[in-house]
């Protein structure tokens, strides 16, 4: 990022914690947004850090027949599976009207074609995105911009493309199929971003991407690198 002043860290001594506090800021977002144009559409990661922070923002008051979810990415594989992000984020906040959108509605084996589905399902929502909460993988991957055939396309394809279909290379071992995933553009146009991580590696790893700017070799390097919206960092040991 061309200005290392736009990020800020947020440290916290426990999962729980700041679990707490990233619910408080992304409650503030939703509620800011409503209060300006009658609705909220925020894009959430899927993976096992954020939990506790959904269980935090699904029990607070909010007008959730307001709020918009869709997933930041998501594994192709059937709704219901283990590996469906948009399962788990719609566990959390269904139950309390919101409205949680998947964006790969079938499993398909043309994962091309799914992307441009799921792009096809971007373009009808408000944009830009009121929050985009992003994760970072111990590699460096986020949302699920991993290296392979697609990853120049996820980084800089063409700005009005929201969503596409891609193909790590390799596959990560803890779910070994293609994804659908939002845009670096997507990602880099929401009105907030946060990213919510914990471990000392991932911390290590997220400091070294930033330092090494738009020639990164890390996904998340290369997403924040000469992003011009404030990025908050929020950090917990485990």
């Amino acid at each position: 990022m061309s200005d290392e002043h736009e990020i800020e860290w947020w440290d916290y001594e426990d999962a729980e914690e700041m679990a707490a506090a990233v619910a408080g800021d992304i409650g503030f977002i939703i509620d800011s947004a409503i209060d300006a144009r009658g609705a909220a559409v925020i894009a959430l990661s899927g993976g096992k850090t954020p939990i506790p922070i959904y269980a935090k923002l699904a029990a607070a008051k909010h007008d959730w027949k307001r709020v918009t979810i869709v997933p930041v990415d998501e594994r192709i594989v059937p709704l219901g599976d283990p590996l469906s992000n948009v399962t788990m984020i719609a566990k959390a906040f269904l139950p309390k009207g919101a409205r949680v959108m998947p964006i790969v509605p079938t499993a398909t084996a043309d994962y091309k074609a799914a992307g441009r589905s799921a792009d096809a399902l971007m373009q009808d929502l408000h944009w830009p995105l009121d929050l985009c909460l992003l994760g970072v993988g111990a590699d460096g991957h986020t949302a699920s911009i991993f290296p392979g055939p697609d990853y120049d396309e996820a980084l800089s394809g063409p700005n009005e493309r929201r969503a596409l279909g891609v193909m790590p290379d390799p596959l990560p071992k803890e779910a070994p199929v293609p994804r659908v995933t939002l845009s670096r553009a997507a990602i880099v146009s929401a009105r907030a971003l946060i990213i919510a991580v914990t471990g000392d590696a991932k911390k290590s790893v997220i400091e070294a991407a930033i330092k090494q700017g738009p020639s990164s070799k890390y996904p998340i390097g290369r997403v924040l690198a000469d992003a011009e919206l404030p990025v908050d960092i929020h950090w917990a040991a485990e």
